[in-house]
């Protein structure tokens, strides 16, 4: 069930000139699975998002801590699709993407936390290490809650031992370290910006998508997925909430 205010903030939002639909990816348009591989846009959603596109004045973009070449991977995303990845590290915009250019020092020390983090995986078995651009990623979903646990202390341990310096993200069932400061607020505001958006919704489930939250606009509409504390002014419960959601919009919005 779907509140009443969201369904009318978002038929007022579906009115703005220029309009913006920026989703987190995991547990937000796709439920939660084992295999990340696995992950694809719910149906519902994906009928949504194809009629929004279609929508003259209309932009659909993924904001994600996938890194991009995994997010074009699971959104199926053509040439022409907004991506923003790595936490708003990577940036496609139109077919193109932004060049990290990661310093000589920022990859050594990376590199050394890499041999360290891939320890820790090699001892824990159904954990695995994700290579991002900027950062590292450790996975520990599907692991007993108390492995994940001593999987994370001990790599925090790690960073700490390298002397520190990483920016640390502790997201759902996955741990990360990163070597530049960059958010998904950031990449809403850079899409924002490159579409002209005068109305944006942002929709995400994870304690990352915060930072989206962080930057919605007035008359803007934030969508928290699921439990926890969130800046959003709106919540939801699961992805298929998000698809109707989605359904909404796009039936106003093309109506108009």
């Amino acid at each position: 069930m779907i509140d009443q205010r969201l369904l009318d903030a978002v038929d007022a939002l579906a009115a703005t000139p220029r309009l913006l639909v920026a989703l987190d990816f995991d547990g937000t348009v796709s439920p939660l699975v084992d295999n990340p591989a696995d992950s694809r846009v719910l149906p519902a959603a994906r009928t949504a998002l194809t009629t929004l596109e279609r929508t003259p004045g209309t932009w659909v973009a993924f904001v994600s801590g996938r890194p991009l070449s995994g997010l074009v991977r699971v959104t199926e995303a053509d040439d022409s699709a907004l991506l923003i990845a790595s936490h708003g590290a990577e940036v496609r915009l139109t077919g193109g993407s932004v060049d990290v250019g990661l310093s000589d020092d920022e990859r050594s020390r990376l590199d050394a936390l890499a041999s360290a983090l891939q320890r820790i995986v090699d001892a824990t078995p159904g954990s695995h290490l994700e290579h991002k651009p900027v950062g590292l990623g450790l996975h520990t979903r599907g692991i007993p809650a108390e492995q994940a646990r001593a999987a994370n202390d001990a790599a925090r341990a790690e960073v700490a031992a390298l002397g520190g310096g990483f920016l640390e993200r502790d997201g759902k069932d996955i741990l990360e370290f990163a070597v530049r400061d960059a958010t998904k607020g950031d990449g809403v505001e850079r899409l924002r910006e490159h579409v002209g958006a005068t109305g944006v919704l942002y929709a995400g489930d994870d304690v990352t998508d915060e930072d989206g939250f962080a930057v919605m606009h007035e008359g803007d509409v934030g969508v928290k997925v699921g439990p926890g504390e969130t800046k959003a002014e709106f919540r939801v419960a699961d992805p298929d909430a998000v698809s109707e959601l989605l359904g909404r919009l796009a039936t106003a919005r093309a109506s108009r």
